[in-house]
């Protein structure tokens, strides 16, 4: 007789599909203003995104400057 084991994985996701299609539907309500800050949200991520990638280019083109400033330098004695 041979006893079945379950994996931590297969019982997380046999949870994850019994909660997702043993849920009713909610009568909730959803504020006129949670589209407005969805969008500030949105545009915010996008603006901390670019800032990031920005900081970053900057630092990569500076360093990439040194090391070609240097040999350029070097070359020249």
């Amino acid at each position: 007789m041979r006893i079945a084991t379950w994996s931590l994985s297969s019982v997380v996701i046999l949870s994850c599909f019994f909660f997702l299609f043993a849920l009713r539907p909610a009568q909730a309500y959803i504020d006129a203003g949670t589209g407005s800050y969805l969008l500030q949200l949105g545009l915010g991520a996008l603006m901390a995104g670019l800032f990031v990638l920005i900081t970053y280019l900057r630092r990569i083109r500076k360093a990439i400057a040194r090391i070609f400033h240097k040999t350029q330098d070097e070359a020249d004695d």
